[in-house]
């Protein structure tokens, strides 16, 4: 999560925040509202605990989400999006639609099929 100090344009400070392989994903993954840390673990096929608490932990350090801790027992954690992250999540919406067009394009579809994503 290291930013550098000098940018030469905003666009370069956004790919610093999503830079990886599952930032963009459990962005992705919080777009119907809150979720517990258990129900990203179980959504995200091939995630760590370890990695997805670090992500977690990064996307809330650039305010793309945030958690609500409630008391009692067994904790209970639910991470959601903020304002900036619901404008990324319309970014990243976008870049889905254009990975289904490329997977239709190229054949790929039983991917699309197994998820049940429509295209």
């Amino acid at each position: 999560m290291k930013l550098r100090k000098n940018y030469t344009c905003p666009l370069e400070l956004v790919h610093d925040m999503i830079k990886g392989k599952w930032k963009t994903i459990i962005i992705f993954q919080l777009r119907n509202g809150k979720c517990s840390f258990s129900e990203l673990y179980h959504s995200i096929a091939g995630i760590t605990q370890k990695m997805l608490l670090e992500q977690l932990r990064e996307l809330k350090h650039f305010g793309l989400i945030d958690k609500k801790t409630y008391d009692g027992y067994p904790l209970k954690v639910e991470y959601f999006l903020t304002g900036q992250g619901e404008k990324m999540l319309s970014a990243i919406k976008i870049m889905q639609e254009i990975g289904i067009d490329y997977m239709v394009e190229h054949c790929m579809t039983e991917i699309l099929d197994e998820k049940g994503i429509c295209y």
